[in-house]
């Protein structure tokens, strides 16, 4: 009996033995799996918040968006005023431009055959329109070369000579070369899309090759002109900077912008980083404000103060409220960045120079409790034992992060009235590659990327002093763009 017993025991005792472990091993199989759940619910939330990014809520570009464009988000509010001109503006209207060159007499349709016309006492001109129109022609001008038998000089033959800018015996004049390279810089047109335009509207059977010649040799009368805008940048109080990618010969390059309000600087780099950077040459010699979109290589100069596009930061947070409505935090923050905007631009409306302390203690305080909002909100999970490295803080966490230890850099549009609250000067002013890049498709050669860059930098320059882009064309052919760029800036 008591054998049974003891045998019954030790089955049991096998048979919980092998449950026990058994368990274990479910036990074990669960929390693997439950780490594989959270690891696939992590990739559904990024795949979901990636498919959410647009230019709306993200650095990304409009022309990604494609055909899903988004809604409209503006961060204004409502003025409460009619859409257009408002009451008391002058206006800038078309304005006649010169005395009319012709006048035509319109009479009344019951004159027409009238065996009276002509002999009616006439009145006087009931009402006036103007016309204004372009005539297109081609100019040819034969330059000849006269010798005489001077009579001064004991009948010696002399002889003239041609200007300096006649150099063969059939060539394209100074207007027409401008307005090739106007056409394929400021216009954007392709070499093929200018020859045929010129083909069809003047009559002039310019060749493609012409016009490359044409574009390279401007650029090359720019080097100089170019270089000085590039030092003059590294001497302004503060610049904007931003960098976007090209394809130059089916290759990923990078133009690199650095331009302020009066003056442009492009150039194109085979690297985005800090290789790119050195190489376009305005930040290894710039000890001013660096306005730029927060990435990470910019801080590597230190020699520098360094500002925060706000813009940027507006869309991240736009991405926050899109794809997690629950985090609050991110809208106080865009609220206090857009109230702060006001204020400031309130005080310089009354020709202030500075915030009061009232003003910089509040929004100083409510940063900091926004700060310590978003992070309660979102807090750094434990690591699991064993695993090596440092625990990921996941995108939102890193966004807070970045603001609390960039705050000095977010805020500093409010402390310095001269610090602009976005960096939109730069992405207006880079803006043109890519315009010239959906136009075009691509660079051919980095020889071609360079000359743009070196024509652009000149053209925005001039534009921001109030030169129209054909004039300066052709200042830059005659050799005098130099001179008329900076006895522009300086006056």
């Amino acid at each position: 009996m008591f054998e049974k017993l003891m045998s019954k025991i030790d089955v049991l005792t096998a048979t919980v033995t092998a449950q026990a472990a058994t368990i274990a091993k479910l036990t074990q199989e669960k929390a693997e799996l439950l780490g594989v759940i959270d690891q696939l619910n992590e990739k559904i939330r990024t795949l979901e918040e990636r498919l959410n990014k647009n230019s709306k809520n993200s650095s990304k570009p409009p022309s990604s968006d494609g055909l899903n464009k988004p809604e409209p988000k503006s961060l204004r509010k409502p003025s409460g005023k009619k859409a257009g001109a408002q009451p008391g503006h002058k206006g800038k209207g078309l304005n006649l431009m010169k005395t009319p060159d012709e006048t035509i007499h319109h009479q009344p349709a019951q004159c027409d055959g009238c065996q009276h016309f002509g002999q009616c006492r006439a009145c006087s001109v009931s009402q006036i329109r103007y016309e204004v129109d372009i005539q297109v022609e081609t100019k040819v001008v034969a330059h000849q070369i006269l010798f005489y038998e001077c009579r001064c000089r004991n009948n010696t033959i002399l002889t003239g000579s041609f200007p300096g800018n006649i150099t063969g015996t059939m060539q394209y004049g100074d207007h027409l070369e401008s307005l090739v390279i106007a056409l394929n810089t400021v216009g954007m047109m392709g070499i093929n899309r200018t020859h045929d335009l010129l083909s069809a509207v003047f009559g002039v059977p310019i060749s493609t090759g012409t016009i490359f010649s044409m574009v390279k040799s401007c650029g090359e009368k720019l080097t100089d002109t170019v270089e000085r805008i590039r030092r003059t940048v590294c001497d302004l109080p503060h610049v904007h900077f931003d960098e976007t990618g090209i394809r130059v010969d089916k290759t990923l390059h990078w133009v690199h912008n650095a331009s302020s309000d009066l003056f442009t600087y492009l150039s194109v780099e085979i690297k985005r980083g800090i290789k790119g950077m050195d190489s376009s040459g305005v930040l290894p010699d710039f000890h001013g404000v660096a306005v730029h979109d927060c990435w990470m290589s910019y801080f590597k100069y230190d020699d520098m103060l360094h500002a925060i596009c706000n813009a940027h930061l507006l869309r991240e947070l736009n991405g926050v409220m899109d794809n997690h409505p629950d985090q609050t935090w991110a809208n106080r923050m865009q609220m206090l960045l857009l109230r702060m905007k006001k204020v400031k631009d309130d005080f310089m409306d009354n020709d202030k120079e500075t915030l009061t302390y009232y003003y910089r203690r509040i929004f100083c305080f409510e940063y900091d409790r926004i700060i310590e909002e978003g992070r309660n909100q979102n807090p750094i999970k434990d690591k699991p034992p064993g695993k090596r490295g440092r625990q990921k803080k996941g995108k939102i966490r890193s966004l807070i992060e970045r603001l609390a230890k960039y705050k000095a850099e977010v805020c500093l549009f409010i402390n310095d009235f001269s610090i602009p609250f976005d960096n939109n000067q730069a992405e207006r002013d880079i803006r043109m590659f890519k315009v010239k890049q959906k136009v075009s498709g691509c660079f051919r050669t980095k020889e071609g990327a360079d000359t743009f860059a070196k024509i652009m930098s000149y053209l925005g320059t001039a534009n921001k002093h109030g030169i129209n882009a054909y004039k300066a064309i052709e200042c830059a052919l005659l050799g005098q763009s130099e001179a008329m760029l900076f006895s522009q800036a300086t006056e």
